[in-house]
């Protein structure tokens, strides 16, 4: 628990200074143009991510607690910080010899990507060997340092960049290339880390159970590229259709959206190899109550976060300049669908350590292909807008099914009665506070909102007992109070 607030206090300061990156010093200091070619850039660097790290960052959590024996925690250990290289080294290799076919291919619609397009393989495996170092120390519970560096770190390495276009210290392209800095700087930083935690002794032999860690790994590269893809790929095809600055606009409109997963985030940093352990030891009454327990607390807080957005999301667009407005109904669609993801508790991390994972793979590839059919249809007809209903639908589908696979597989149900007070709680708040403003400034007028939005929803949580986690923290601080 107390690594949980400290993982959701750096989370949410990192998006602090995202929210300023992204929504003030990009749009303001960078310009549509670029903006879209970054927002691109990472979207297709990320989507290559659990391919550069060749699945380790899940296999490490779930193998770890297996190991016996401090000689095979080692071993293993060992052999996780060199199987990426076995992806790494072709896929470099093919994008070096094939760079102009995939260029034409990609970036047919906005040929001025074309000269950073080798920055996404050199991104991705900077990306990758941080999830692994990642993994290593939350193994070994101690999420919180890595929490920083990975929400923080590379934020406030942009920001300074930024600024450095602001006052001519870089040009524009220079800023781009100078994302490959920030990534490789993150990655050092996160190795260094993991290293202090715990040093490993370099073994080249493979593990008893290498052919399993193997299966597993190819499946989370595939399970981790469909995650992402929902995540993502309406940021990689939008340029197919739309000029790259749509891009610009749609990232801003789902960064501000994004924010409702923030608490899940932090949150899950800590509960995933929680709930690996529970699965290893077979304690189903436990990893039930963690389910539960995971799955309202997390719908109360992103609930909150929702609200927050929704209510105040007329003044925030008035914060912004004024061409990068029209994302209000994307931030609603990608809002809904990150509210979904968010009342799932760790569904996730339940499915990934259970022997049926493959068949959950089958679902969420039939669920891409929806996906880029959607977007195929959708975007030529409702732009960016079409790109954020494609992704809504997609979500919906997606986590239903997994929702219904460990409910029928595990006996495993996340939600209660609570659960529908919650949603009633958030409906009543909606109606109460969406028709009307105070006629004030915008950031007034956003802080005054949003103090009542939180203390007539969180009065109600609390009065209805919705979180018995939440009423014993709100009670000890009323207890300091007194």
């Amino acid at each position: 628990m107390n690594q949980s607030i400290k993982n959701t206090v750096i989370t949410y300061f990192g998006f602090g200074i995202g929210a300023i990156n992204a929504l003030f010093l990009y749009t303001n200091f960078l310009g549509k143009s670029h903006y879209g070619m970054v927002a691109f850039l990472l979207s297709a660097s990320n989507i290559m991510m659990p391919l550069m790290a060749f699945g380790v960052h899940n296999t490490l959590i779930r193998f770890y607690s297996k190991c016996e024996t401090e000689t095979e925690r080692q071993q293993f250990l060992s052999f996780m910080l060199w199987k990426p290289l076995l992806l790494i080294v072709p896929v470099t290799l093919i994008t070096y010899f094939f760079y102009d076919e995939i260029a034409f291919y990609i970036l047919k619609e906005n040929p001025t990507v074309e000269p950073f397009l080798w920055l996404i393989p050199i991104i991705g495996i900077c990306m990758g060997y941080f999830e692994v170092y990642y993994a290593w120390v939350k193994v070994h519970m101690q999420s919180v340092f890595g929490n920083f560096i990975s929400e923080v770190l590379v934020r406030i390495i942009v920001m300074v960049m930024l600024f450095g276009v602001h006052w001519n210290w870089l040009t524009k392209d220079a800023f781009i290339y100078g994302l490959v800095v920030a990534y490789f700087l993150q990655f050092l930083v996160m190795k260094a880390y993991a290293m202090s935690v715990k040093t490993p002794t370099l073994s080249f032999k493979l593990p008893h159970n290498s052919k399993e860690i193997f299966g597993y790994s190819f499946f989370i590269i595939l399970s981790g590229s469909v995650a992402v893809l929902l995540m993502d790929f309406d940021k990689v095809m939008i340029p197919a259709y739309e000029n790259i600055g749509s891009n610009a606009l749609y990232s801003v409109a789902i960064f501000i959206a994004t924010v409702i997963a923030v608490p899940s985030r932090a949150m899950l940093q800590i509960i995933y190899p929680i709930t690996a352990k529970l699965m290893s030891e077979n304690k189903h009454d436990e990893l039930q109550d963690l389910y539960q327990k995971s799955a309202i607390n997390l719908q109360v807080f992103g609930g909150l976060i929702m609200l927050g957005i929704f209510l105040n999301i007329k003044q925030i667009y008035h914060l912004i300049p004024e061409e990068y407005s029209g994302g209000i109904a994307v931030v609603f669609l990608i809002g809904l669908s990150k509210f979904y993801d968010v009342i799932q508790g760790n569904n996730n991390a339940i499915i990934l350590n259970t022997k049926y994972y493959r068949w959950v793979l089958v679902f969420g590839l039939l669920l891409v292909v929806m996906m880029i059919g959607l977007n195929m249809i959708f975007i030529p007809m409702y732009g960016i807008v079409g790109a954020a209903l494609a992704t809504l639908i997609s979500v919906i589908v997606y986590n239903t099914i997994k929702l219904w696979f460990v409910v029928k597989k595990m006996n495993l149900f996340p939600f209660t009665k609570n659960t529908l007070l919650s949603f009633g709680i958030i409906i009543v708040v909606f109606l109460l506070f969406y028709f009307w403003d105070f006629s004030f400034h915008p950031i007034v007028n956003i802080l005054l909102k949003s103090i009542l939005i939180s203390i007539v929803y969180m009065y109600c949580n609390y009065r209805l007992a919705i979180s018995a986690e939440i009423n014993q923290v709100i009670n000890n601080f009323l207890f300091r109070l007194k």
